[in-house]
């Protein structure tokens, strides 16, 4: 018997919707992956284009806070945790590399050999903070991340002995790799770019891994996490660790390029902005955060022309892409798909 040839009713109603969104997202990837090599194109052709060391230095800046940026997305984005004082951790890996590599004690050690240490001394601070703090949830845990970024200033700017207090430590030792020195612009914006190179690939593998899963798991609702079985507790000092290390990172570098340190680079404002970056580009998405970080350093030199008003349109701006795409300019595929989840229980409500 010739088997009947069956027609499939058309489809009406959400799941029509949702075929076609399907549809739309098919070709996302390939226009998301262009938009990547053309980024990657452009940082690396820069220093080639640039007509000066501004426009390079603008460029490391960017890149600095590239850095800081996803290292703070795996504190917010993946974990969930609402941490205003990232800053401090920035300051200490760049402090190490003051102690360490400057006149100030009359220690001069490679750049290689205080690298490490600026990333392990935040990781330690990080977790010693966690400790006693990561059993508090939401606003809690942000006043007291605050707190603790305060602290740290404050410590910096009154200890004088120690610190060189507001004055600051300065004549830095210039970044010297086995001979190979980073004393130009050029050269130094390079370094900043392997840095962040690095950065994307470790948290690109982190969310896929067990853990960045489990972290996923914990944002998404503690309890459920702890009932599965998940130490979250461990999780979040993990987060915490990672996510401070990556600021020594930028600490350092920072420290390099500037050959001066100071408390005032480490305001609060300064966990602020980092964190507008990560909201603004998508929370949890890596290119998100990379998007993120160049608009809102871009953004001010742009606008520097009109310096009387230059921070009211750039706050401007900021409220309207925000009304506008609360998700983030680049939100990864889970924050997407929980915000539209989210928007469809409110209307059935």
């Amino acid at each position: 018997m010739a088997a009947e040839r069956i027609e499939s009713p058309p489809q009406s109603g959400p799941l029509s919707r949702a075929n076609a969104a399907l549809g739309r997202a098919a070709g996302i990837p390939a226009v998301r992956y262009a938009a990547l090599g053309v980024l990657a194109a452009l940082v690396v052709a820069l220093p080639f284009m640039a007509g000066s060391n501004y426009i390079i230095r603008v460029g490391i800046t960017a890149g600095i806070y590239i850095i800081l940026s996803l290292g703070l997305n795996i504190v917010v984005g993946y974990c969930g945790l609402l941490d205003l004082g990232y800053v401090a951790f920035y300051a200490l890996g760049a402090y190490v590399y003051a102690f360490l590599a400057s006149p100030h004690f009359g220690v001069h050690w490679p750049w290689f050999a205080v690298l490490p240490i600026s990333i392990m001394v935040p990781a330690i601070f990080g977790v010693l903070l966690g400790i006693p703090v990561l059993r508090l949830r939401g606003d809690y845990l942000a006043i007291v991340t605050l707190g603790f970024g305060e602290i740290i200033r404050l410590f910096l700017n009154n200890l004088d002995r120690v610190t060189n207090g507001p004055k600051g430590i300065a004549n830095l030792d210039k970044v010297n790799l086995f001979g190979f020195q980073f004393s130009t612009p050029t050269r130094y914006y390079y370094l900043v770019f392997f840095f962040v190179l690095l950065g994307i690939v470790a948290i690109r593998r982190l969310g896929r891994s067990r853990i960045g899963r489990a972290w996923g798991a914990i944002r998404e609702d503690q309890e459920a996490a702890k009932a599965i079985g998940l130490n979250t507790h461990s999780l979040k000092l993990r987060a915490f660790a990672m996510g401070a290390s990556f600021a020594g990172i930028a600490g350092i570098l920072f420290a390099g390029f500037q050959g001066f340190v100071s408390p005032e680079s480490f305001t609060f404002g300064e966990s602020v902005i980092i964190f507008c970056m990560i909201t603004l580009g998508g929370m949890g998405s890596i290119p998100g955060a990379i998007l993120g970080s160049i608009i809102l350093v871009l953004l001010p030199e742009v606008l520097r022309p009109i310096a009387d008003y230059r921070m009211l349109f750039y706050g401007l701006l900021l409220v309207l892409v925000m009304t506008q795409r609360p998700q983030g300019l680049w939100p990864s595929k889970q924050r997407r798909r929980e915000l539209v989840e989210a928007d469809e229980a409110g209307r059935e409500q």
